[in-house]
């Protein structure tokens, strides 16, 4: 998914944007709102995430004119601002959402899905629908709540420990994983007998179960591991 985030304040729009790319997310950052007002109407985005006190054009007015340009687009405004004026005038200059500072990553996060999920056609009558809540990286399928793993529609068959450190390298997709990190959310686990020393061994099997998804796990000498997607 590509985004864009409109956001002036540097030390906000670093920290979003590297909170937005751990999600699995393309980010481009624009500090101002000619640029992201230029970006959003002239290049593919799947979402715009914009602060409504930008300088050069106002976020509204980006709002207003990406709205005009691309009726489609998902637009998510943040402000300082709370009051319920504020809200309903960024609401009806066409944004999807509106999310008041200071407020907590997940919940980005969380509202940004949304959004993108209203924007997507519904599917045709008979279409079995996938999970809401699954996380698609490639051909790999993970759905937490439903405790199951697919690639490419077929289940694929995971130990309790496999399982976990499947979803602990989701969960922390694009950083490196340590194996003290892993050891702590096996430590979770009593279904299965193996010390640390037995975390390679793991490492393979669950390397071996992911071919085909487009989805790989690099060892990063000295510091532990890394899910990367495969071109």
């Amino acid at each position: 998914m590509r985004a864009l985030l409109a956001e002036d304040d540097a030390i906000l729009a670093d920290a979003l944007g590297a909170n937005l790319r751990a999600a699995g997310f393309d980010v481009e950052v624009a500090d101002n709102g000619a640029v992201a007002e230029y970006l959003l109407t002239r290049q593919t985005f799947d979402v715009g995430i914009i602060d409504i006190g930008l300088p050069l054009v106002d976020g509204l007015t980006v709002v207003q004119r990406v709205r005009a340009a691309k009726p489609g687009m998902p637009l998510l405004i943040l402000t300082a601002l709370d009051g319920l004026h504020n809200r309903v005038a960024g609401l009806n200059a066409g944004a999807d959402d509106y999310l008041t500072k200071p407020f907590d990553f997940p919940e980005l996060e969380a509202r940004i899905r949304a959004v993108l999920r209203r924007s997507q056609p519904a599917p045709p009558a008979g279409t079995p629908l996938e999970p809401a809540d699954a996380l698609m990286v490639g051909q790999l399928q993970f759905d937490r709540d439903a405790r199951r793993v697919t690639i490419a529609g077929q289940p694929v068959d995971l130990s309790p420990r496999e399982w976990l450190l499947l979803d602990l390298l989701l969960s922390q997709r694009r950083k490196v994983i340590t194996k003290e990190q892993i050891a702590q959310a096996w430590s979770t686990d009593v279904s299965e007998s193996g010390g640390p020393s037995s975390l390679e061994v793991y490492i393979h099997r669950l390397r071996r179960k992911l071919e085909g998804s487009g989805v790989g796990i690099r060892t990063v000498r000295g510091l532990g591991y890394l899910l990367e997607t495969q071109d």
